[in-house]
């Protein structure tokens, strides 16, 4: 199965979210948004952060957003991270999305292997043997590969987004 890129639109739009969103995080980076996220980040510095770097902030704190210094801020009201995202999406009307393009895990950019000997002793030998396409973050250096998960949420996300 091949992995599908689409060409870098409106993906400078950039986010933080607060720490009660970390699988929201992992959503939008799986999206190819630009998103911070740090489990133990306080107020003060997410605000800082947000501010020093033009980003949006995700966030379901309601004390959070009465901040005055807070001018860009999405609150979110859904408990669930896929229902998260969906909101997210519809509230800022996103409409394109540059999949597997970053690391859900730290937010790294990724960037596709050519030649997959450089990392047969990295993912299992099943997966060597049976994938062609990987992509490696620049950044933590987790590779990844085309299975079943990102073609589940590619079908739900179409099922939505319609």
């Amino acid at each position: 199965m091949e992995i599908y890129f689409t060409p870098h639109t409106n993906q400078d739009i950039r986010f933080i979210a607060d720490a009660m969103l970390g699988k929201l995080a992992r959503w939008m980076r799986f999206l190819g948004f630009d998103t911070l996220y740090y489990s133990d980040i306080s107020d003060k510095k997410l605000i800082k952060l947000a501010r020093e770097q033009n980003r949006i902030i995700l966030t379901r704190d309601t004390r959070l957003i009465k901040i005055k210094v807070i001018k860009d801020f999405l609150l979110i009201k859904a408990n669930d991270s896929f229902k998260q995202l969906v909101e997210v999406i519809n509230k800022l009307n996103l409409k394109q999305f540059n999949l597997f393009s970053r690391c859900v895990k730290c937010n790294g950019l990724l960037a596709r292997i050519i030649d997959k000997t450089e990392i047969t002793n990295h993912v299992p030998e099943f997966v060597f043997l049976n994938f062609n396409v990987f992509l490696k973050c620049g950044d933590c250096g987790k590779i990844y590969w085309e299975g079943t998960h990102p073609k589940k949420f590619r079908e739900k996300l179409s099922e939505i987004l319609k």
